[in-house]
This record gives structure tokens, sequence and C-alpha cells, in this order.
């Protein structure tokens, strides 16, 4: 097994993150192919990260009782 020895320098602040090859190369097609996103989208979408973390949601079973499901 090959050792290394990262400088701390490279991992201040959690910046450092280790992947393999082929999961790197997949994530660099998927990100170069991804469609950019309006400032309009990622608002809304923020502000339902917001609301989810303050706990402004419905369940699914909320959601299937409301719909008469």
């Amino acid at each position: 097994m090959t050792t290394i020895t990262i400088p701390k320098n490279l991992i201040k602040n959690d910046d450092l993150i280790v992947l393999p090859r082929k999961e790197y190369e997949r994530l660099a097609r998927f990100w170069t192919n991804a469609e950019p996103i309006s400032k309009n989208i990622k608002k809304v979408v923020e502000n339902g990260f917001q609301e989810i973390a303050e706990g402004k949601f419905l369940t699914s079973k909320q959601v299937k009782n409301a719909l008469g499901l």
C-alpha cells in the first residue's frame, strides 16, 4: 500500500477531497454537460432549502391526504 503525506496547508478548512479517478471523471462529465440555472430558479431553490430548515414543509402523507389520494 502506498502512503502519502498531505501538507497541512492543503487541508485547511476541510478543503481536501479525495476521489477515485473514475468518479472524478464521471462528475466532470456531468458538470460539463449540466445546463446553467437562472437566478430566479436558484433563488427559489434556496428559499425551499430555507423553508425545509425551518420545518415549513408537508410530509408525503400530508400531501397525499390534501390531494385526496
